[in-house]
């Protein structure tokens, strides 16, 4: 896992087509997968002192400097397919985790980067063909259906390829041919305007 620090994105394997990024927010392990053929996984790894527990002026630093790692490794894709938050989930680092989403939100939105929006459900229903899946699952299921990018297990990098790919799909790009059942979510995700795909189920 890589902390804060400043790092370009890993190499990879090209492939056809546009370039799509999907993006898994989390403050200490947001998943970044591009159709380049890298995935990654960035965020405040120091267990000692989580981003929860520091004072504010820290916290808003360490928080920064997360958004900015994460930024870093986007480029300028031609679509970034983002995970909207878990609203159900409550308790520590909500509040931050909010920010955090918002504000690579706006970079995206403000540089005129279309992006498009999934909710977990959906996310699962692309991966497995089912709206409700366990994390191994979904690793299960990125192992299988898309090889080239190699997780190494992380659920995050799993997640973030899962949206990445049905950006591809989306966009009639499909990295992989998948069965109509998992094709579903596209017509329940957001898809932004002007940009060209049909999402239909075939």
């Amino acid at each position: 896992m890589t902390d804060t620090a400043l790092l370009p994105p890993p190499g990879g394997t090209l492939t056809h087509g546009p370039t799509v990024i999907g993006l898994d927010t989390s403050l200490t392990a947001t998943g970044i997968a591009s159709s380049l053929g890298w995935c990654e996984t960035v965020g405040h790894t120091d267990k000692k002192s989580p981003i929860t527990k520091l004072p504010h002026p820290e916290r808003i630093t360490a928080m920064r400097k997360v958004s900015a790692a994460i930024l870093l490794n986007l480029g300028r894709p031609d679509l970034v397919v983002m995970e909207t938050p878990a609203l159900s989930r409550t308790g520590g680092g909500s509040h931050e985790r909010g920010w955090l989403w918002w504000r690579l939100y706006e970079y995206l939105t403000d540089s005129e980067i279309p992006v498009a929006l999934m909710d977990p459900r959906q996310r699962m229903l692309y991966a497995t063909g089912k709206g409700a899946a366990t994390k191994s699952a979904v690793v299960d299921a990125v192992a299988r259906r898309w090889p080239a990018w190699s997780t190494g297990g992380d659920d995050n990098q799993a997640d973030a390829v899962v949206l990445m790919a049905a950006g591809r799909d989306y966009l009639d790009h499909p990295i992989t041919v998948m069965p109509a059942a998992n094709r579903a979510a596209l017509t329940k995700a957001v898809w932004p305007d002007g940009i060209r795909g049909t999402g239909a189920v075939r």
